[in-house]
């Protein structure tokens, strides 16, 4: 068995949907023979090739007129479907050299200038969605990273002054987000104490309620540095 493959290097035309545009066919065909030498073929595949090329415009000029111009490649791809396991000529015998085709569908240059900007205004707004998708996966993962190393520092008596190792920027940041979060826990804490002070008052009693008061209250003192004052000692 021996094969030949011969791509046609000037591609015809076949009207698309609307016969206004054409679409350009870039066929492949490869040739094949058995008992035949490799020149033989050459020779009979340089002479059979406009023939071959009558062949592939055939079967693909009907389908075509059913694809608008800037849908090439669906066409392409049913052309090629349609192409896989057929050979040419048809009931050819013995040592008669076969061919099979492949083809490749452009649309028509005045088409592909129509297109251009659709896909030019396409490509940059995908690069802009992807670059915008990277910056806030960017800034969630930093979000998550540093949540949990302000929250591990924060609870650490020795990094107030750790701190000060890092970059500058750093302990400026460090030292204000403590310093907000020890402002924020006074006004905590004095809502628990009157909370606390109110059940009293009423002489509720040590019930769960404020018994779970209580240990909400002592908690923010331990992981606050604050001292305990007694004041929910009397409950």
């Amino acid at each position: 068995m021996v094969t030949l493959r011969r791509e046609i290097r000037e591609p015809f035309t076949v009207p698309a949907l609307g016969d206004a545009f054409d679409f350009q066919i870039h066929p492949v065909m490869t040739w094949s023979a058995k008992e035949m030498a490799f020149d033989e073929l050459r020779h009979l595949v340089d002479r059979w090739t406009p023939w071959a090329c009558g062949v592939v415009r055939e079967v693909a000029a009907i389908p075509a007129r059913g694809f608008a111009p800037h849908r090439a490649y669906d066409l392409e791809r049913l052309l090629n479907a349609q192409f896989e396991g057929q050979s040419w000529p048809r009931g050819a015998e013995g040592s008669a050299p076969r061919f099979v085709a492949q083809v490749r569908v452009a649309p028509d240059p005045r088409v592909r200038e129509r297109l251009r900007p659709y896909w030019e205004e396409r490509i940059r707004l995908e690069c802009d969605h992807e670059l915008d998708k990277l910056r806030s996966d960017q800034a969630d993962r930093m979000t998550r990273r540093w949540r949990e190393v302000l929250a591990n520092l924060e609870h650490d008596p020795v990094t107030s002054h750790a701190a000060r190792l890092t970059g500058e920027r750093f302990a400026q940041v460090f030292g204000e987000f403590v310093s907000e979060r020890k402002r924020a826990v006074p006004d905590l804490i004095e809502l628990l104490e009157m909370a606390l002070k109110g059940h009293s008052d009423l002489q509720m009693g040590p019930s769960e309620y404020t018994e779970a008061w209580d240990l909400a209250l002592q908690t923010y003192r331990q992981q606050h540095g604050l001292a305990d004052d007694g004041a929910s000692g009397g409950v």
